[in-house]
This record gives structure tokens, C-alpha cells and sequence, in this order.
């Protein structure tokens, strides 16, 4: 079949030319064809992709039989368009009665004079003739009549409405329409600006259906960050004789894509054991669990889609991974998935929503420079300092906690880059200036992400400069375990950080009766433990979350939330460093899993 050409059928690639019902396919106002053969050759052309000839043998028809003389040429001008020819199928459209054409016809008939308006630059009679059909019809005409309408909206000089417009049309996609009608949503509310698009959201009730949108946008734009919706209540109510909550649901056979090889071999053996130990743990609530095959995706973006690509072929229906960046979008860059994935980390270019079939979850920085952000100003503060290393993890975590504190109405005093390599701060830490009065400090604090190390050379040195500011990090500050004597320096430092490291979320296999087994529980590799088991907790529950949102999953990194297009976040707790110890601090944890659920339970506990 020949290529469609781009420049006239615009988006809807699919969706858009289902509209163009296959010629035959629709009544006749006023009876049969003169005759059936001749229609069934111009139908068998269209159907090969021979729009031109088609188009041609569609008029002979009209010339022959006045009758359908409408009809014919209104399937002549939907052939030429299906050529990339709109300027031949004009004259053919400007010839057509509209009142001869009958149901779904005449509505094809106006999209056809809406597309070549726009075309001739004419949006407003693109939009008179779009508007949402009075009477129930196909949804690939109204999809078609949607994404026209929409394209005339935004002509017309109105982003908000034609995002408003395709959005409401979300849902009905499906594949690659629904990935570029995605595509253009966020262009047309990104074009508006992080003003206009802050002044939008405040009034929005958090129901709305463009209120996820905005948000996506502002965080394309660098004015706010995906931090998760507020957590409602926790993923259904535990049900029937099997113990599992509402939305429980579990593939035939489940592929695990790991690296257990190469460089990040270390960080796939510890999510591994994770995935696993959560796996065996759920075994007594006695519910169905899949099959898992554990697959080597290596460290490059070729492993990883050839472990999918063999995982597949091997019958999975489900893929938790890979962990590389790089091995995402190598996945993702395939188009349509042949199996519905959770990846465990987020594409090397984060800009592009997750294509169809895919939820992505990761411990990403950014998610904790903004939940720091948040308790600040939750606080009651109104200005920080903020103190970053010069790592990849401190870089990102520091420049979302610049975006969400500005959200909020924060004033960033001043910014601060320390060296990994220096161990004297004093002339950094020189230029820190907040005010004198205990008025100008007592609404200020620190944000400081580095590892511990780095950490407590600088708390010291903060107070030797007579800095007295609370201060607040990110979780590399502790180094997962406790370390009384090295980190005094630390002392009423707060961090954000994985729940299941101080064994502080009810349902789950305790830290501590497997740190003497299992040595990935212990230190900095909890956490990727700790990834580990939400990986598998995740997989009977991803799909109803999504749907559901605000809805969550007590998790070990972290209060579980899906949004509408895909991505797991999550909300940590907090702990401050006391005596030296790093202990959670009293009721930082968003919420409790449900009385009614069992102790532990498919990683939902």
C-alpha cells in the first residue's frame, strides 16, 4: 500500500482513515449501484491502496448513476484524500449536495470541507462544521470530527481549547494516535507558558481532567515537578477468600529483565533478591502468582532489547525492566509493545509520556528534591539555601527542589556547589546570608543533597559560621545503616528516605529478620532491595492504579501512586538523625496501610 502522505492526513493515522469507512461499507440514500462489479473494482482499488485510480472509477460511477451521484463522488474525494491530494478533491467536494448524503456520510462530508478549509487557512468554517454530532455516531467519526475541531481551535489563535478537545478524546485512542494526539496536548499547553498555566491550574478542582496535564506541562517547562497527587487511600480493600486488595490481577508468565552482568551486576543482584523475597513472602495469602524467568539485560541499550525481544518469544506477558536508561528508550523506541512492561527506570530523554502498555517506576532524584521542597514549605518556611555535590544524583535532586520550592512561593537566598573532591567549605559557605534577626531565620532552612561522607564536613562548617538553620536532604545522606559515632556530625539533620529501611511500613518482610541472610539488605544496596520489592509488588496492582488515581500502594520505597499516563511515584518518609541514630520521624508516614489488610500480602501490604 502506498505511504500516506503526512502533509495532508495530519494526526489520526489510524483512527482518522477508519473514519473513511472502506467504500461499499455504508448505506446508500437510494438503493444499489448501477452496477455491483463496477463498484466492487473501485472498492478492491481503494482497498489496495490505489486512491488515485480509485478516485477515478468512484466518478465514472457517479456519472453513471445520478441517484448516488453524491455518494460516488463524496467516496472519489475521500479516495484523493487518502492520495495526499486535497487540492483534487476539492472541486470534487465543492460539486457534492449535502442533502443528498444520509447519516455518518454527510458528517464524512463535512470533515472533508473542515479539512480542506483548514488547508486553505481557513479555520473558522473548520470549526462551524466540527462541532460534537446531536445524535449517537461511529467513534471513528468522532474522533475524526475531534482531532479536526481541534486542529481548527488551535488555528484559531486557542491552545487551551484544542488541548481541552484532545483530551477529551484520550481515552477512545489507542496506539500511535493516541501517542501523538498525547504528543500534541502538551505542545499546545507548553506554548501557553508556566504563568498562564499556573493561573489555569489554581482553580482547577483536583477531578479535573486537564488539572494531570497542566502539571505534566509545568514540569516540561521547569515551573513544577510530577510530584504525586495527594494519596486518597491505599490500593482497595482486601477481598475474597485469597487475601488480595481490590484490582489484584496477574499475568500467565512474567519476565524479569536484570543486569547480571557487567558493571551494574551488583545493582541487578540486589533488586533481584528484593523482587524475589517479596514474591515468596506473598506465597502464604495463597492468591494466584505467574511464573517469573529472569533474563540478563545487560548494560547497554542492545542487551536489553534483545532480553525483551527473547522474553517474549519465550511466552512472557509481562516485563518488569530493564534498569538501564538507555535500554528503555531502546524499548520504547520499538513502537508498539507486543507485551505491557513496568520498566525500572525512566528513558534517557524524559520528555515523551510512556508509549501504550508501559508503566515506568525508578528512584529518581528529582521525586526527592521536590518531597523536600514540600515539607519545608510545609513547615512553614519561606526561604532556603540550597547545598548540592557535584554528582549526578545532587545535580538533579538539586534543580527540582529549585523548581518545586519556587512552585510553592519559596525565595531561594542562595545556591552553593561543593566540590566531591574539597573538604574545606568556609569560602563557599562565606556568601550564605539570610538575615541577622531570629525574625529573618526563623522561616529559613538548608537543602543538602551529597552522601554522608561529604555531609559531615559540612554540617561542622555550617555551624562554625554561626548557621543555625534547620536542615533538610535527600536519602544519600544516610548511609543505610546506623553509625552513631560518625554521624553525631549529623545531628537534627532531616532526610527523606525508604520506609522499609527503619521497618516503618506495616505488611512487608522486616528489614531486620533478613539482615543476617540476605547482605543486599544491609548499607547503601537496601534501597535497590527495597526497589526490588516494590517491583513485584507492583505487578498485580499497576493497571488498577492507573486507572484509579490517588489511589496507593504501601510500598518499601515508599507510598505507591500511578498517574493517568503511566508513571509510579512515590511518597517517602522522614527520619532525623537523634544521638547520631537515623530514626523516622513521628508520623511522616503519609498513611497506614488498611486495618482490614493482612500482615503481608502480594507486596500491597
Amino acid at each position: 500500500m502506498r505511504a500516506m502522505r503526512a502533509t495532508t492526513l495530519g494526526l489520526l493515522l489510524t483512527a482518522g482513515l477508519a473514519g473513511c469507512v472502506t467504500p461499499g461499507g455504508t448505506t446508500r440514500p437510494h438503493g444499489a449501484a448501477p452496477s455491483g462489479e463496477a463498484t466492487q473494482a473501485a472498492q478492491a482499488l481503494y482497498t489496495k491502496g490505489q486512491f488515485d485510480q480509485a478516485a477515478q472509477a468512484y466518478l465514472a460511477l457517479a456519472e453513471q448513476d445520478g441517484a448516488n451521484r453524491d455518494y460516488f463522488k463524496l467516496l472519489a474525494a475521500e479516495a484523493y484524500r487518502q492520495e495526499g491530494a486535497l487540492d483534487r478533491a476539492a472541486p470534487v467536494v465543492a460539486d457534492i449536495r449535502r442533502s443528498r448524503l444520509e447519516g455518518e456520510d454527510a458528517l464524512r462530508f463535512d470533515a472533508l470541507r473542515a479539512e480542506i478549509a483548514l488547508k486553505k487557512n481557513d479555520p473558522a468554517t473548520a470549526l462551524s462544521l466540527t462541532g460534537k454530532p446531536s445524535s449517537r455516531v461511529s467513534a471513528q467519526i468522532a474522533q475524526r470530527l475531534a482531532e479536526l475541531r481541534a486542529r481548527a481551535q488551535a488555528a484559531s489563535g486557542d491552545p487551551w481549547s484544542a488541548a481541552q478537545t484532545r483530551v477529551e478524546m484520550d481515552g477512545q485512542l489507542h496506539g500511535i494516535d493516541r501517542e501523538e494526539n498525547r504528543r500534541e496536548i502538551l505542545t499546545l499547553l507548553t506554548g501557553l507558558g508556566a504563568q498562564p498555566l499556573a493561573e489555569r491550574l489554581a482553580p482547577m478542582p483536583a477531578n479535573d481532567p486537564m488539572r494531570p496535564w497542566v502539571v505534566e506541562a509545568q514540569s516540561r517547562l521547569g515551573s513544577a515537578t510530577r510530584s504525586p497527587a495527594v494519596l486518597d487511600q491505599a490500593v482497595g480493600t482486601v477481598t475474597g477468600d485469597k487475601n488480595v486488595r481490590e484490582g489484584y490481577k496477574v499475568p500467565n508468565k512474567v519476565a524479569l529483565l536484570l543486569p547480571l552482568s557487567g558493571p551494574l551486576a551488583g545493582a541487578g543482584a540486589a533488586i533481584r533478591d528484593g523482587f524475589f523475597t517479596n514474591y515468596v513472602d506473598s506465597a502464604h495469602a495463597n492468591a494466584p502468582r505467574p511464573q517469573v524467568v529472569v533474563y540478563d539485560s545487560g548494560n547497554d541499550a542492545a542487551h536489553a532489547v534483545s532480553a525483551y525481544d527473547k522474553a517474549v518469544a519465550d511466552g512472557a506477558n509481562f516485563v518488569v525492566g530493564p534498569l538501564n536508561r538507555e535500554g528503555v528508550s531502546a524499548i520504547f523506541a520499538k513502537g508498539a509493545l507486543p507485551a505491557p512492561m513496568l520498566t525500572l527506570n525512566y528513558p534517557s530523554d524524559n520528555k515523551n509520556l510512556p508509549p501504550s502498555g508501559a508503566s515506568e517506576f525508578g528512584l529518581l532524584p528529582e521525586t526527592e528534591g521536590a518531597q523536600v521542597a514540600d515539607h519545608m514549605a510545609d513547615r512553614g518556611l519561606h526561604k532556603a539555601v540550597a547545598i548540592v555535590s557535584t554528582d549526578d544524583f545532587a545535580r538533579r535532586a538539586g534543580n527540582a527542589f529549585k523548581a518545586e520550592w519556587q512552585a510553592r512561593g519559596g525565595t531561594l537566598v542562595s545556591q552553593v556547589t561543593l566540590d566531591a573532591s574539597s573538604i574545606d567549605f568556609a569560602s563557599q559557605l562565606a556568601g550564605i546570608n539570610v538575615g541577622e534577626s531570629p525574625e529573618e531565620q526563623a522561616d529559613a532552612g538548608v537543602f543538602i543533597s551529597m552522601k554522608p561522607q561529604q555531609a559531615r564536613l559540612l554540617l561542622p562548617q555550617l555551624r562554625l559560621a554561626k548557621n543555625t538553620l534547620p536542615v533538610f536532604a535527600t536519602s544519600h545522606v544516610y548511609g543505610g545503616n546506623d553509625d552513631p559515632s560518625s554521624d553525631r556530625d549529623l545531628e537534627g539533620v532531616e532526610f527523606c528516605d525508604a520506609p522499609w529501611l527503619f521497618d516503618a511500613q506495616p505488611g512487608l518482610a522486616r528489614r531486620g529478620d533478613l539482615a543476617n541472610a540476605i547482605p543486599a539488605t544491609r548499607g547503601v544496596a537496601a534501597r535497590l532491595f527495597a526497589f526490588g520489592m516494590d517491583a513485584w509488588g507492583l505487578v498485580p496492582y499497576v493497571d488498577w492504579m492507573r486507572g484509579h488515581p490517588g489511589s496507593y500502594l504501601p510500598g518499601a520505597t515508599g507510598q505507591l501512586v500511578a498517574d493517568e499516563f503511566g508513571r509510579v511515584r512515590r511518597v517517602l518518609i522522614w527520619a532525623r538523625f537523634t544521638d547520631g541514630v537515623a530514626r523516622p520521624v513521628a508520623g511522616s508516614l503519609e498513611l497506614e496501610a488498611p486495618a482490614t489488610a493482612p500482615d503481608v500480602e502480594n507486596g500491597g501490604g
